[in-house]
């Protein structure tokens, strides 16, 4: 039974991840900074900040799996801030690194999480992987991040990283505060909502990652998100007419919400429209390519 260890295997992507491989018969272990009792998954010790980590999660792993990092918008990004965000995803790397170089048994691929924050505000350009970074913050963290996958691949080992859309899931994300002013009868959009949200629904970024493992020939940078972007005002409504309710679109002004979040107040009101067109052609397949129906299917599974 092949196995999979996984870093940051308790957030959300991660979490829904580990029960995809399960079903699929791989064997799951999870990087963690303390003990849990009754875990689902087997689990080894980490701790990046120290640099230290359980050699026998590595030398155990046919994959590795890394999603760690501190979330983007769970605090005000002050310099201190945008320090965490950014040393979480580079140096978890680079701790995965070190032991990979020191390990016996290397692993088969290894596979990173990424982000189209990578692109920066661009408007109505569509953005592909060898579309230019952005200039902004999250571009700045995620060039960052990059650079150090980067570093694994130049060892040999066969490295691919998906740059992640805006997750459609009930469990996490943005979906759930999004689904907040329908409660009221209201679609809420940001700014003017034309700037173009790159969405995927979670089941098919679980699978693009475990596409991008299972499969050889796949390495380097694939856009992780829905063939079908919307614009933010167009998502609001699709979100609506999967719930079937009455509600009223209503913008939530710009200069309210760069008030109230400051600088990251670009997470919404940037402008990012992806394709998808590279790992269609490498052959993955979208169970979920509308956004009303994978709002639909989350709903309805509570996924």
């Amino acid at each position: 039974m092949p196995k999979v260890l996984i870093a940051g295997g308790s957030g959300l992507i991660g979490q829904r991840l580990s029960q995809l491989l399960s079903e699929k018969s791989y064997a799951v272990a999870h990087l963690s900074r303390r003990r849990r009792a009754d875990y689902p998954y087997e689990l080894y010790q980490w701790d990046v900040d120290k640099q230290e980590i359980d050699m026998a999660a590595v030398e155990g792993a046919d994959y590795i799996i890394n999603l760690a990092g501190a979330g983007i918008v769970d605090k005000r990004w002050t310099d201190q801030r945008k320090k965490v965000i950014i040393e979480s995803r580079t140096e978890s790397t680079r701790l995965l690194l070190k032991a990979i170089k020191e390990c016996q048994h290397k692993p088969k691929a290894y596979i990173s999480g990424s982000a189209i924050g990578y692109y920066g505000d661009r408007g109505n350009e569509l953005l592909t992987e060898t579309s230019p970074a952005g200039k902004d913050f999250l571009a700045e963290s995620t060039t960052a991040w990059e650079a150090a996958v980067q570093e694994v691949a130049e060892t040999g080992i066969r490295t691919a990283y998906i740059r992640i859309g805006i997750v459609l899931s009930t469990q996490g994300g943005a979906l759930p505060k999004m689904l907040i002013p329908f409660y009221f009868f209201l679609g809420t959009y940001f700014g003017n909502g034309r700037q173009w949200h790159s969405w995927v629904h979670i089941d098919d970024l679980c699978q693009m990652f475990i596409w991008a493992m299972e499969n050889e020939q796949i390495s380097g940078a694939f856009n992780g998100v829905s063939p079908r972007p919307l614009t933010n005002k167009d998502l609001t409504l699709a979100i609506g007419r999967a719930r079937n309710q009455f509600f009223i679109p209503l913008p939530a002004p710009a200069f309210i919400l760069r008030l109230g979040m400051g600088e990251m107040v670009s997470t919404i009101l940037n402008s990012s429209k992806v394709s998808s067109q590279k790992a269609q052609e490498h052959g993955f397949e979208f169970a979920f390519p509308e956004a009303e129906t994978a709002v639909r299917d989350v709903l309805k599974r509570k996924i």
